[in-house]
C-alpha cells in the first residue's frame, strides 16, 4: 500500500471495525504495531503486536461493553502520520451505564501498515460508566 494512501487504509479500518470484522482490522498493523492506552482506562498501557491489542483491547470491549462505538468525524493528514478526531460510546454491561467521550487517535503508518497508535481522551466518562 503506498503512504499516500494511508488516510483511505485508516478509515477501511475505522470501517471494519464498526462492523465488527477485527480481522481485517488486524491485518492492517505491523507485527510489532505498539498501541497505547491512556492512564484512566480500564485498558490503560502498552500492547505489543496484534494478539496482545487483540486481547488486551479489542476482546475486552467487545466482551465488557454493548454497542462500543469509535466513531472518527476527521482524519487529519496524510503520509506517515495521521489524527483521527471522533468520539467513543458504549454501554458497560455490568452496570447498565452509558457514556461518550471525544477521542484524538495518533497514527503511524511505515509500508502501508499501523506501527504505532495512541489514544488521548477524557477518560472520566468511561470510568463513570463502570461504576
Amino acid at each position: 500500500m503506498a503512504q499516500n494512501g494511508n488516510r483511505e487504509v485508516l478509515q477501511s479500518m475505522y470501517d471494519a471495525f464498526a462492523r465488527g470484522d477485527v480481522p481485517f482490522v488486524l491485518e492492517g498493523f505491523d507485527p510489532k504495531v505498539e498501541w497505547i492506552e491512556p492512564d484512566g482506562s480500564p485498558y490503560r498501557g502498552t500492547y505489543r503486536g496484534p494478539e496482545e491489542v487483540l486481547n488486551g483491547v479489542f476482546m475486552r470491549l467487545g466482551t465488557e461493553w454493548d454497542g462500543f462505538q469509535v466513531a472518527p468525524d476527521e482524519l487529519v493528514g496524510d503520509g506517515g502520520s495521521i489524527v483521527a478526531l471522533g468520539h467513543l460510546s458504549g454501554t458497560y454491561k455490568a452496570t447498565g451505564k452509558s457514556f461518550r467521550a471525544p477521542f484524538a487517535h495518533a497514527w503511524k503508518f511505515r509500508d502501508g501498515r499501523v506501527v504505532s497508535f495512541i489514544e488521548y481522551t477524557d477518560t472520566l466518562p468511561m470510568q463513570q460508566a463502570l461504576q
